[in-house]
C-alpha cells in the first residue's frame, strides 16, 4: 500500500514541456486494410525521421503509431542533440576498436548536421541553437577519467577539449567540453517533418496499435484496426514489440525524471551532464524564456521503484542546492533502454527477418542516435550502405563488452519472475484503499492491482504482465503499473503504456472483486466518521 500521494506533495504541472508547447495531433486511425512500400511502427523521432526519408525518395509509407505521435520518449526527451554521451568514447575504443567507435562518432556528429540542414532547408522555427555540451565530475579522483576520455574522443575526430571551468555556479573538478553540439524543440522539428511527410503522400495512423508483424518478401503487419502489407518493416518502437531477436535478454528499461525550473539568477549556457551516480543533467530552455532550465537524474530500472514521487522532489532538492530556483513550472519522467553493451541495435531485426528492421537502446541519448538510426535504416531499405551500420548492428555478439552484461540483466529478471511465482505471498485478499493509494493483493485468480484514484473511483487489474508474466509493481510518480523484468508498462486502466507487452491487463470491475476473493474496504463518504 502506498500512501501520503497528494499532488501537492511534488511541485510542478506534471506535464512536458514539449507537449504543453505544441498543438496536439489528430491524424486518423487506420481503417481496414492497404498496401505500402514500408510500414514504420511507432511515431517517434526514429520512425518520423525513416519516414520522412522514405517518403522523399519517393516511397509511399505508413506511419502506425499506438498513441499520438510524437508523445512518448521523444515528447519527453530533455533534447540534447549531441555526440557527447556521458564518458563513452574511452570504453567504446576498448571494448569495440578504434573503427566501430569513430562510426558511432561520426553517425552522432552526423545527426546533428542533418537536423540542422533540415531546419535550415525547411525553415522549421524549432528553436535549434549550436551550444558546447559538458560531462563533468566532481571529485578529483575521476579527473584521470576525464582526460582519458577528451584524448579517445579527440583521436577519433570529436571536437573534445579538457576543462575545469564551467558556466555552472558550483565547482566541478574536471569536464570534457564538445564544441557545436546543439538544442531544440523536438516536436516543432518532427511535427514539421511529419506535415510534410503527409503532404508528399505518406500516411500517419494514429491509436493504431501494431499486434503482430509477417516477415517475408512481402511483409503484414497486423494491428487492431486492419493489415498492413508492405516491402519491408520498421519497428521503432522504443522496446521492440515484435522481438525475434531476444532484445528482452539483451535490454534494461531504466526511468528517468526531469524538472523545468524558472531561476531567479542567470542561467548557464550551454548543456551539462555528471557523469558519476546519481547522475544530474542541466540544460536551458531555448524558448524565449531566459529563467528556465532542465533539470534530470535519478535514474533507475524500470518496475524497481514505487516512490516516483520521492524521485522527482529528489530531483528538486538537487536543483535547489545547485541553483537559485525561484519555481517548478513543470515535471516529467521519461524511459529508454539501454544495450548491454552500450551501443543502439539498428539494423535488420533477426537473422532470419530480411525486411524487418529494428531501433532500439539508445540509453537515455535518442535524439542524435535516433536520427542516426532513421537515416541509417531509410538507407538500408532503399539499397544504400551506411558507413555506420557495423557498429549498430542488432546481430553483433562482442563478449567483451557484452556478457558480463548479459548475465547480470538475466539473472535480475529471473530473479525478479521466480520471486513472484515462488515466494509466500506478503499481500492480503481485504484492503483499505484510500484516494491515490494502490495495492497488490492476492485473488482466487492471482495478484490483483487496485488503485482508488482522487476521485474515489476503484481501478482493479490483473498485477501479471503479459509479456513473460511477470508480477507489476505501482509507480506513484506516473500513476502507472510498471513492470520490474522488462519494462512494461501500463496506465491504472491496464492500457499499454510502453512494450514490449502488446495486450493490455485484464480488468475487473469493484462488482468483480468479491467473485475472486478480494475484499476492499468501501470509502466513507466525506464528512461520514463512520
Amino acid at each position: 500500500m502506498h500512501s501520503e500521494n497528494s499532488e501537492a506533495t511534488v511541485a510542478g504541472e506534471h506535464r512536458s514541456i514539449w507537449l504543453e508547447t505544441t498543438p496536439g495531433t489528430d491524424y486518423e486511425s487506420l481503417d481496414g486494410g492497404m498496401g505500402v512500400d514500408t510500414v514504420v511502427v511507432g511515431g517517434g523521432i526514429v520512425g518520423i525521421t525513416a519516414a520522412s526519408k522514405l517518403t522523399e525518395a519517393g516511397q509511399t509509407v505508413a506511419v502506425v503509431e499506438r498513441d499520438r505521435i510524437l508523445s512518448g520518449v521523444t515528447g519527453h526527451t530533455t533534447a540534447k542533440l549531441t555526440s557527447q554521451h556521458g564518458l563513452v568514447y574511452d570504453y567504446l575504443r576498448e571494448q569495440f576498436g578504434d573503427e566501430r567507435a569513430r562510426q558511432y562518432a561520426h553517425a552522432n556528429e552526423s545527426a546533428i548536421d542533418e537536423v540542422e540542414a533540415a531546419v535550415a532547408d525547411r525553415g522549421i522555427d524549432c528553436d535549434f541553437e549550436r551550444v558546447p555540451a559538458y560531462t563533468y565530475v566532481e571529485t578529483e579522483d575521476r579527473k584521470q577519467d576525464v582526460h582519458d576520455e577528451v584524448s579517445s574522443a579527440r583521436r577519433l575526430g570529436l571536437p573534445a577539449s579538457y576543462t575545469e571551468s564551467t558556466q555552472l555556479p558550483y565547482e566541478v573538478a574536471a569536464a570534457v567540453r564538445f564544441d557545436d553540439q546543439a538544442q531544440f524543440h523536438p516536436r516543432k522539428y518532427l511535427l514539421e517533418l511529419t506535415r510534410a511527410l503527409v503532404d508528399d503522400g505518406g500516411y500517419v495512423f494514429e491509436e493504431t496499435r501494431a499486434l503482430d508483424v509477417s516477415p517475408g518478401e512481402r511483409c503484414r503487419v497486423e494491428t487492431d484496426r486492419g493489415e498492413l502489407a508492405a516491402d519491408d518493416v520498421v519497428v521503432a518502437t522504443n522496446f521492440p514489440f515484435y522481438d525475434r531477436g531476444l532484445y528482452f535478454a539483451r535490454l534494461t528499461p531504466k526511468r528517468s525524471y526531469v524538472l523545468a525550473v524558472r531561476l531567479e539568477g542567470d542561467v548557464p549556457s550551454g548543456m551539462y551532464y555528471r557523469a558519476t551516480d546519481p547522475h544530474f543533467s542541466v540544460r536551458p530552455h531555448p524558448a524565449g524564456d531566459e529563467s528556465l532550465v532542465l533539470v534530470g537524474g535519478q535514474n533507475h530500472t524500470t518496475g524497481h521503484e514505487s516512490d516516483g514521487r520521492g524521485r522527482y522532489r529528489a530531483v528538486e532538492r538537487a536543483a535547489r542546492r545547485r541553483f537559485d530556483v525561484e519555481s517548478v513550472e513543470y515535471r516529467w519522467s521519461t524511459q529508454d533502454y539501454t544495450s548491454v553493451d552500450r551501443v543502439p541495435f539498428v539494423g535488420r531485426l533477426a537473422p532470419q527477418t530480411d525486411h524487418v528492421h529494428v531501433a532500439t537502446g539508445f540509453g537515455g541519448w535518442g535524439l542524435t542516435n535516433g536520427t542516426a538510426a532513421g537515416l541509417l535504416l531509410a538507407d538500408s531499405i532503399l539499397g544504400r550502405e551506411s558507413a555506420w551500420a557495423d557498429v549498430y548492428e542488432p546481430t553483433r555478439l562482442d563478449a567483451r563488452a557484452s556478457a558480463q552484461a548479459v548475465l547480470k540483466h538475466n539473472a535480475e529478471a529471473m530473479r525478479q519472475f521466480f520471486g513472484d511465482h515462488l515466494a509466500t505471498s506478503t499481500t492480503t485478499t481485504r484492503v483499505d484503499i484510500g484516494r491515490g493509494d494502490a495495492s497488490v493483493v492476492d485473488s482466487d485468480e492471482g495478484p490483483v492491482g487496485i488503485y482508488r484514484d482522487d476521485d474515489g473511483a476503484l481501478h482493479a487489474v490483473s498485477a501479471v504482465c503479459p509479456h513473460m508474466g511477470c508480477h507489476v509493481e505501482w509507480n506513484d510518480g506516473e500513476d502507472s503499473w510498471d513492470c520490474p523484468c522488462h519494462g512494461s508498462r501500463f496506465d491504472y486502466d491496464g492500457r499499454v503504456l510502453h512494450t514490449p507487452a502488446v495486450d493490455d491487463l485484464e480488468t475487473y470491475s469493484e462488482t468483480d472483486l468479491p467473485s475472486i476473493g478480494v475484499g476492499v474496504t468501501r470509502e466513507q463518504p466525506p464528512g461520514n466518521d463512520g
